[in-house]
């Protein structure tokens, strides 16, 4: 599986918020591949939905808590990252 990646879609930012766009994405990107190998690693038969909330919960835990409050994936990525740990087990 190719690892996660987050992108942050933000219509025309202002110099100083995409700066901190890239380090950002990074950030969530990183939190979101551990959470995947966490998941998959203790992977036990659940759902692709139970697997999704898993992922979702593992890489705001991996995150500041202001960061992670605002942390808002798309449920059909967190699904299609969770379809293929399931897949795989």
């Amino acid at each position: 599986m190719a690892e996660p990646h987050v992108t942050l879609e933000q219509p025309e930012l202002d110099p100083a918020p995409e700066k901190l766009r890239e380090p950002l994405e990074e950030q969530l990107s990183s939190a979101l591949q551990r959470a995947t190998d966490v998941v998959s690693d203790d992977y036990h038969g659940e759902s692709v939905d139970e697997v999704a909330d898993r992922l979702l919960a593992e890489t705001r835990a991996a995150l500041h808590p202001d960061i992670a409050e605002a942390f808002q994936p798309d449920p059909a990525e967190l699904r299609r990252v969770a379809a293929v740990i399931v897949g795989r087990h």
